[in-house]
């Protein structure tokens, strides 16, 4: 059995190293995967050796907690003890400041003043080391029973040393006084770096509940009550009561809470967030809703087809989570140095408590006491831990606010990369659906009259370009007539008869087999419409061809654009169809593609995606069908449009809601936005610790006698975990275009 939990209690990377460790020697665990951003592990095992509850207590016995139960309970619960934890933190924080501050003032203003100055300190310093400071201790020592440690070990020692060694001087200062030197006292220290720690974490918590913000907005579009039809009456249930093939009544301002079909009504609803497109859409019997979507105008009654976790808003809810929760190859060498880190400081503390004990000037005791404190405070890895994942959570949050949904954090940390782009024709660079482009009448004719009977006849017909014919007569407000007969010609088109006069609409072989002559003017704008990859519909009257219909599926009017922005950018672009020479040929040089393949099937394009790898590119594939699935796959950034099919959009890493080709440069802007982020907040983690631990040993003392104080590092430690969030977060507001 393989299934994702969550995790309650990580507060770092190396806790998820630690549970990693713990976990994968069990018997009966075959694969652990912890994933600290999202908080969830995946295990793999098998539960006839290893009950899942015996799982669940070996976690606690490292002191976290795996959350059991369904998805939506465990979901729940999880968000339920994030906003404890996060008020917990905060109230640990007041409490750990309020103490701290008098301790702080004491110390630094008022040492020599007071009397018992010190049995003060220490009783102020007690709750905040044994309150707000408990879980520090706690958890290492839970690491300690399981031979693992964490930053929690860091901060728990050098407060832990700091306290200790305080209350020692405070109970018997006889002691270092009858040696000759003077019994310091460290509260201050100790109970400081608590505050700071505390306060990181707290912004830490902040920072983690808005770069998930893209998911509680999407999760927001669940409406939580719905009116149903049950038993003949309308009944209020609660969004999860629904049950498919429900009839569920929708007013005006609902929020559709399943995908279904309309049965009866007609309104405009809002699906910008799936399409991007602000102009509502028109909805009637049969017409298709989704989930998340809002409707308008009008009333509704509709048929749910999907349900919860079917509905499209649900896979677009999964598919922001998956990306959230993957681990790119960045990350996992940072989850790598963060679980060596430990013990590695850890080491240097004991190397250089040692040193000092022997080289170190009078009183040698205390300064091989507090500069092992000072390295362990300063080398807290929160910073390392927090450098990759919260600048891929602000990425992909960003994406998709943008529309665009990172299913795969790999996709990210690639993007930035591509040298070659691949574009399936159909739905990817035009709209998918074919369109009335030009109406061309015989000058003799009332065209007027003319298509009314063409509306009237096509009307009768069920061929997709009758439809797409029909769609267009309706948009200009053409009049329906009734004629007096239809008939079907397969494969050539069909007639009919109004006020006993014949018309046909069809191809030319129609036209040709009924010895219809076509007028020169109108065959030589018909082979001109044929240049341009049109099908051409004749329309005769008695034995003449009296007007032309030209239909075609349009290129998207945006995609001249942004394949010159991607050209500009330096990328090759590709365009593969399964469309005959001349229609391939037609739409690339209209939108500038000067490399096209046509009659290609669903294998070639993925053959054709290895082959460009073979030559050392990097290739994205941008597509919208089924027959994409394979390119997509293979690609190394798969890229599917949120109009095409739920298969493209699982083998791409990344969607395109709006299906728009503007998306895919954004989309290349935030990769490379992204990875700028995370070098950045990888240097200055690195070279921060590389600088200041051996100035927390005491590197500078025999130069110039610069000895760091254990406050002053909490503080800077603190600060550059804040720094690394701050620089996180400044992705938020950069402008991608």
């Amino acid at each position: 059995m393989k299934e994702e939990y969550k995790v309650a209690g990580m507060t770092c990377a190396s806790c998820a190293i630690s549970i990693e460790t713990y976990l994968k020697p069990q018997k009966g665990i075959l694969e652990v995967a912890v994933n600290y951003p999202n908080q969830s592990v995946t295990i793999s095992y098998d539960e006839n050796i290893i009950p899942l509850e015996t799982i669940g207590n070996k976690v606690k016995e490292i002191g976290f907690k795996l959350i059991l139960g369904t998805k939506e309970d465990t979901k729940k619960e999880f968000e339920a003890l994030e906003e404890k934890r996060l008020a917990t933190l905060k109230k640990k924080l007041i409490f750990a400041a309020i103490f701290s501050v008098p301790i702080f003032i004491m110390s630094m203003f008022l040492m020599g003043k007071i009397p018992y100055e010190n049995w003060i300190m220490m009783a102020l310093a007690l709750p905040v080391l044994f309150y707000s400071g408990a879980e520090f201790y706690t958890i290492a020592w839970k690491r300690l029973k399981s031979f693992s440690t964490n930053m929690d070990t860091l901060v728990a020692l050098s407060t832990g040393i700091a306290f200790l060694f305080s209350v020692f001087n405070t109970v018997n200062p006889q002691y270092f006084l009858s040696k000759g030197l003077v019994p310091h006292v460290y509260f201050e220290s100790a109970v400081i770096i608590i505050t700071l720690i505390l306060l990181g974490r707290f912004f830490e918590e902040k920072a983690k509940s808005k770069t998930s913000s893209a998911i509680k907005k999407l999760m927001g579009l669940k409406p939580k009550k719905v009116t149903a039809i049950r038993n003949g009456e309308e009944k209020v249930i609660s969004y999860d009561e629904i049950l498919k093939g429900e009839l569920i009544i929708l007013k005006p301002g609902d929020k559709i809470p399943v995908d279904g079909k309309v049965k009866k009504g007609t309104s405009f609803i809002d699906e910008s967030m799936i399409s991007g497109e602000p102009i509502p859409v028109e909805k009637m019997k049969g017409s298709n809703v989704f989930a998340g979507t809002i409707n308008q105008k009008g009333s509704l009654r509709i048929i749910a087809t999907k349900i919860g976790d079917e509905t499209l808003l649900s896979q677009i809810i999964k598919l922001v989570e998956e990306a959230q929760s993957s681990k790119p190859a960045i990350q996992k060498l940072a989850d790598k140095i963060a679980g060596i880190f430990v013990p590695i400081v850890i080491g240097l503390a004991v190397v250089t408590s040692v040193l000092w004990y022997l080289l170190g000037p009078d009183p040698s005791i205390t300064y091989a006491l507090l500069t092992p404190i000072t390295v362990l405070i300063i080398a807290c890895p929160c910073a390392l831990g927090l450098a990759t994942p919260t600048a891929l959570m602000v990425g992909i949050g960003k994406g998709a606010q943008q529309g665009i949904l990172i299913k795969d954090a790999q996709a990210l940390e690639t993007a930035y990369k591509i040298d070659t782009l691949i574009l399936d024709k159909t739905g990817t660079i035009t709209e998918g659906k074919p369109k009335v482009t030009d109406l061309i009448w015989d000058k003799n004719t009332v065209s007027t009259e003319l298509e009314k009977v063409v509306f009237a006849i096509e009307s009768e017909s069920e061929h997709p370009i009758a439809e797409a014919i029909v769609a267009h007569l309706k948009m200009i407000d053409t009049e329906n007539v009734p004629i007096d007969s239809f008939t079907s010609i397969t494969g050539l088109g069909a007639e009919g008869t109004f006020k006993n006069e014949l018309y046909r609409i069809g191809n030319e072989s129609l036209m040709i087999q009924k010895e219809i002559t076509i007028p020169t003017e109108l065959s030589v704008k018909a082979n001109s419409l044929k240049s341009e990859a049109k099908t051409v519909v004749y329309v005769a009257h008695k034995n003449r061809v009296v007007g032309l219909i030209a239909v075609a599926d349009k290129v998207k009017e945006t995609t001249l654009a942004a394949i010159e922005k991607l050209q500009q950018m330096g990328i090759e672009i590709h365009m593969l169809t399964g469309d005959n020479e001349q229609t391939a040929k037609a739409i690339a040089n209209k939108v500038g593609i000067k490399n096209y393949q046509a009659n290609v099937m669903p294998a070639d394009k993925g053959a054709f995606v290895k082959e460009l790898q073979a030559q050392g590119k990097v290739v994205a594939m941008a597509g919208d069908g089924i027959n994409d699935s394979h390119a997509l796959a293979q690609a190394d950034v798969g890229i599917a449009m949120g109009s095409g099919t739920d298969i493209a959009m699982e083998s791409a890493g990344i969607t395109l809601m709006h299906s728009d080709l503007k998306q895919i440069s954004k989309a290349i802007q935030l990769s490379k936005a992204t990875m700028k982020t995370i070098k950045q907040n990888l240097f200055w983690a690195f070279i921060y610790n590389l600088i200041v631990i051996p100035i927390a040993a005491g590197v500078l003392f025999p130069i110039n006698g610069f000895l760091l104080n254990p406050m002053i590092a909490g503080a800077a430690m603190s600060m550059s975990s804040i720094s690394v969030l701050s620089n996180s977060l400044r992705l938020k507001n950069k402008n991608i275009n």
